[in-house]
């Protein structure tokens, strides 16, 4: 059985992709590598360069490979980024969303787990987000994710498409030494950047209502992510039924400065992280409730903060 993952040479794709393999199912790669690294794909893995804005190239791609279902998870993820950026946002999410989608009718293609966000909730006002808290996102970013999902329902209708949409907030960590988070935005690599550079790390306030002061947040290890992705993929392909959209979340979070001494203690770098003023609109917390994924997608925190940590830590000395 062969699945298609777009986005396939990116850091969480990568995972995807070995993901698949290690559960005997055949993986096959298409990536523009805008973000994405060739080297992240395994050898033996079929690798098509290029872009799900290319219609063509994806229906030559379905024609000579008999694919059984997509995983889509290529995107334009930078959600800051977007607001400054919001047509290339669109076009990359959504028209390509679209494209692709297109190209799956006409292929004959029925299945299709979306890699979404928690973006999509912006800055929710609950203790714990569930999948039906109501959506408000603050970014293109956020909205084209938002879009991406009606876009995978109005085929469902349509055309009897089977999907789910999988979201998450803050991805960490990595499988294995050879896949990195290499984003100039995510906490981690900013902060091992910095202690490499001799430069101390921030943290953006520390006078929260939280039990530390630090902004808490969902932070969950890519492996994690990535099992449940193939079960998705799993069930889809079953027959079985699933719903429209689950949350990967934690339950409980941790706290930016909780990341910080775990950070010190696993580098044996010794810091006090800098402390700046509070960005505006973050919260002090969002978390996200797992119960739902759980329940249908073999979805567990099977790695601890510091299991994060060491595996990024791993992975960064290792590039």
């Amino acid at each position: 059985m062969t699945w298609l993952v777009t986005g396939g040479a990116g850091y969480i794709g990568a995972h995807v992709v070995r993901a698949l393999g290690e559960a005997g199912l055949e993986p096959l790669v298409i990536d523009d590598l805008s973000s994405g690294h060739r080297e992240f794909v395994p050898a033996d893995v079929e690798f098509v360069h290029g872009s799900i804005l290319d219609g063509e190239l994806l229906s030559r791609t379905f024609e000579e490979h008999d694919v059984d279902g997509v995983i889509h998870v290529a995107g334009f993820k930078y959600a800051g980024v977007s607001v400054q950026q919001p047509l290339h946002t669109y076009a990359q999410n959504v028209t390509g969303t679209a494209v692709l989608l297109a190209a799956m009718a006409d292929a004959g293609i029925g299945r299709i787990v979306f890699s979404s966000s928690a973006a999509v909730y912006g800055t929710p006002d609950v203790d714990l987000v569930t999948e039906s808290t109501p959506k408000n996102p603050q970014s293109p970013y956020g909205e084209s994710k938002l879009i991406g999902e009606w876009l995978l329902a109005d085929q469902g209708r349509a055309a009897g498409l089977a999907h789910t949409a999988l979201r998450y907030f803050n991805v960490v960590g990595s499988g294995t030494p050879q896949i990195r988070d290499t984003s100039p935005h995510n906490l981690f690599p900013l902060v091992f950047d910095a202690l490499l550079d001799g430069r101390t790390p921030r943290i953006n306030g520390d006078d929260y209502p939280t039990p530390d002061g630090t902004c808490v947040r969902d932070y969950i290890h890519v492996a994690d992510l990535a099992v449940s992705h193939v079960a998705a993929a799993r069930r889809l392909a079953a027959g079985d039924a699933v719903e429209a959209v689950y949350n990967l979340g934690s339950g409980d979070g941790v706290s930016v400065g909780e990341i910080m001494r775990t950070v010190a203690e696993v580098t044996g770098i010794a810091f006090a992280p800098e402390i700046t003023a509070r960005r505006s609109g973050d919260p002090a917390r969002i978390v996200a409730s797992g119960d739902l994924a759980a329940r249908d997608l073999d979805w567990s925190m099977r790695h601890s903060l510091r299991d994060m940590v060491s595996s990024a830590w791993d992975a960064r000395r290792a590039a």
